[in-house]
């Protein structure tokens, strides 16, 4: 038995995965695209003669997102200078592989590409940080290093903002990492289309409301370019324990996503809850919660062979510099 198409009554061909209705291949395109578009629309996201930053890693999302916001720019006249923005991580094996796809895409898409990695910006390699701590906790230093790399790199190129290809399983996942750690302050912005602090550039996702299935669907229909291999330290990332809890729920409803969304927009802070303090890092100008941001402790951890020293309590890292400065370390790790 034929299935046909909710929207124009031909063959269908998949069925969505948001909602169920069963849609052919032109049908899928039309409404995937148009959703995004809303989405950009609605929330204001770019403003005429902007320079946008796309975060392009050479994975599935960023290649979709590159070919969506070409695609939308020239559809409907957005007037955006779009530039491809990358950052090296120095993964053997791995970056140097999706990085070429990402040179591809540049071509594909005639759009600029700059690439920025780690060694040049911190003297680090994600391979010499792993040597170093080990797998655990490397995609935490790896998260921290490649935000501000982003930021380092829309800054060079004189961008106007950044869009990343963050979907809403991603923010779903982020949403309940940050329940199970407590994290307030992480859990009242997760969920924000637009995040960005006073003078800093500010960074959008567009596909906030678009499920992962459908992304993977968009790109093996289009037949688009993109790298399938997964990092090659990332299967012990706590992210990967909320992944796992996310599905089995989607499983029974697939619109808990969304859901777990909505549940993150609406969470209310009380007034008498004590929130981080934005400041400015004195070393490198970064934006801080203290005198140091994130980044540069990190640094300071991995350059004094210490990089215990950046994961955990400021009072224990606080506690061993004291007794450093004092000629009176003892071993603790």
């Amino acid at each position: 038995m034929v299935v046909p198409c909710v929207e124009c009554g031909e063959k269908a061909i998949l069925k969505r995965p948001k909602n169920g209705k069963k849609l052919c291949k032109d049908c899928f395109y039309s409404v995937f695209e148009d959703e995004i578009h809303q989405t950009i629309t609605q929330n204001n996201l770019f403003a005429r003669g902007e320079s946008i930053a796309i975060g392009a890693s050479g994975g599935k999302d960023s290649t979709v997102l590159a070919h969506i916001m070409k695609t939308l720019n020239d559809r409907h006249d957005y007037g955006l200078n779009l530039v491809l923005l990358s950052i090296d991580e120095g993964i053997s094996g791995y970056r140097d592989d999706s990085l070429e796809t990402v040179k591809r895409n540049q071509i594909q898409y005639d759009l600029p590409l700059k690439i920025l990695s780690y060694n040049d910006l911190y003297g680090w390699t994600m391979d010499a940080i792993v040597k170093q701590i080990g797998m655990k906790n490397n995609c935490t230093f790896c998260g921290v290093f490649r935000r501000q790399a982003l930021d380092r790199g829309a800054a060079l190129l004189k961008c106007d903002k950044i869009v990343t290809g963050h979907n809403a399983d991603d923010i779903a996942e982020t949403v309940i990492m940050n329940m199970l750690r407590g994290d307030i302050a992480r859990l009242g912005r997760c969920t924000a289309i637009t995040t960005g602090s006073e003078g800093m550039i500010s960074r959008s996702k567009p596909f906030k409301y678009t499920y992962e299935k459908e992304i993977v669907m968009y790109a093996h229909f289009k037949k688009l370019d993109y790298f399938t291999t997964e990092c090659i330290y990332s299967p012990n990332a706590y992210r990967g324990h909320a992944r796992v809890f996310l599905k089995d729920l989607e499983r029974i409803r697939p619109r808990a996503i969304l859901d777990v969304i909505k549940s993150g927009e609406d969470l209310a802070i009380k007034d008498d809850v004590k929130m981080p303090t934005q400041m400015t890092c004195v070393r490198c100008g970064y934006i801080s919660s203290g005198e140091l941001c994130k980044a540069c402790i990190m640094l300071d951890g991995l350059n004094r062979g210490k990089p215990q020293l950046s994961i955990g309590k400021a009072t224990k890292r606080k506690q061993i510099l004291k007794a450093e400065a004092a000629g009176a370390v003892t071993e603790m790790f």
